[in-house]
């Protein structure tokens, strides 16, 4: 009888000495791609150990590997922009996903289906030295998510490199004075439930993580069940979903329940069960923080109501519904230029008090930024606060329209009015807040 396979992963372990050396010379994607061309195509180890190294360096979420005719394409997204890295000849772009498949726990001999693993990459952190100057290095970990799927030409592989330094702090997410109050109030409650809204790759997790972070301390047990556990945090149960042995959102939800937790972390609610075994919780003495694919705020309740809940169970639940996106902050090299008259009418739409003669950022680009015009990136959001008028009126089964002018007419700021104040801080660009925000 064939001898069933066990799931391993693997880890790539960066030496210092190497990690320094990526640092140094290959900082931005243009000194990356000159890395790569003067590297030995038949050392894979060290081809693969130059990727990764260098997707950590680049603060890349994802790397893209891309089967074509001749061989593959790398492609890294940073600040949520897809740029291209490097090509591989054939040979090597097979050995490359070999040895990413190897690494990762993904079978050799499958080609023609999707399959997921995941492997870690250990990098230096910070060297420490002791008394007697001798030097200690400490290390941290990012967990690399693993997809391939068949195409034309091969096997496309996306890696998602998980890396914690990127877990933000509440004070690090971009929040007016304002959202930080609604947020830090609404968190201190203990019931009721928080919303994060938006699409994929928004920033959701990372809020929420940030709340977990901020709330976490031996009085409060907290417990999450997500799919898949993306970072670890100590100090917290977390759990993840294992739908081939029936451990989904919703049975997960149900044990969790029981295990007698002040916040509860659900990934996504999908679903009409999960949707009301979270909503109970959140009226029975739990706080639960979860997420929504909607494009604004109002838009969650609708949600919830097109998985089958009800309004009279869905108003006095809720607490705090946010949405949000995220933008790319303008780099150092930006100049300022006086409005155009263009700008000036959608601006001094939204923001009252905005003057004709005000100056704004144009992104330009420099080595810093890859000649991008952009570094980094912070959250735009919008705050919906569920509070006793509003539950009242979610109990009349309004419209998201209906909602959003209620919600603005209490105060709310929807996300392009606040994106339009980052830009008047010189945050971002209003080209970049466009590009991201439809109004």
């Amino acid at each position: 009888m064939e001898e069933k396979a066990k799931k391993i992963t693997g880890e790539i372990e960066i030496s210092n000495s190497f990690f320094v050396e990526i640092k140094n010379s290959a900082s931005s994607v243009e000194s990356l791609k000159n890395k790569l061309s003067r590297a030995p195509v038949d050392n894979v180890s060290l081809l693969l150990d130059l990727i990764m190294g260098g997707g950590v360096v680049l603060r890349a979420s994802d790397l893209h590997v891309e089967a074509e005719e001749e061989g593959a394409k790398i492609r890294a997204r940073i600040d949520g922009v897809l740029q291209d890295v490097f090509f591989l000849n054939r040979k090597t772009y097979e050995n490359i996903l070999s040895r990413v498949k190897l690494l990762s726990g993904i079978k050799l001999n499958i080609t023609q289906k999707s399959q997921d693993g995941r492997f870690s990459v250990s990098f230096p952190n910070t060297i420490i030295k002791d008394s007697r100057h001798a030097s200690t290095e400490t290390r941290k970990s990012a967990e690399i998510r693993v997809s391939t799927l068949p195409s034309e030409h091969g096997e496309t592989i996306v890696l998602r490199i998980l890396n914690p330094e990127t877990l933000a702090d509440l004070e690090s997410l971009g929040l007016t004075l304002e959202t930080k109050q609604i947020l830090e109030k609404e968190i201190k409650k203990p019931n009721g439930m928080i919303i994060v809204t938006g699409p994929t790759g928004s920033g959701k997790t990372t809020t929420l993580y940030a709340v977990l972070k901020k709330i976490r301390k031996p009085e409060i047990k907290i417990i999450t069940i997500e799919d898949p556990v993306e970072y670890r945090l100590g100090g917290i149960s977390q759990t993840e979903v294992h739908k081939e042995k029936g451990y989904d959102f919703a049975n997960g939800l149900r044990s969790i329940v029981r295990q007698d937790p002040d916040v509860i972390l659900v990934g996504e609610v999908r679903d009409l069960e999960t949707a009301q075994i979270s909503l109970q919780a959140a009226l029975t003495g739990h706080l639960v923080l979860t997420t929504l694919h909607t494009n604004d705020a109002a838009g969650a309740v609708a949600r919830l109501q097109a998985l089958g809940e009800q309004a009279h169970n869905i108003a006095p639940a809720l607490n705090l519904i946010i949405a949000q996106r995220l933008v790319r902050k303008v780099c150092s090299c930006a100049v300022k230029e006086k409005v155009s008259q263009e700008d000036y009418q959608k601006i001094s739409k939204e923001i009252d008090s905005f003057s004709p003669e005000s100056e704004i950022l144009k992104h330009q680009g420099c080595p810093s930024c890859d000649e991008t015009g952009y570094r980094g990136r912070i959250a735009v959001f919008e705050f919906l606060v569920i509070d006793d008028e509003m539950e009242n009126f979610l109990m009349t089964n309004p419209s998201s329209v209906d909602l959003k002018k209620k919600a603005q007419s209490k105060g709310m700021k929807t996300m392009y009015q606040y994106g339009l104040l980052k830009v008047l801080e010189g945050e971002t660009t209003l080209e970049e807040l466009e590009r991201v925000v439809v109004e």
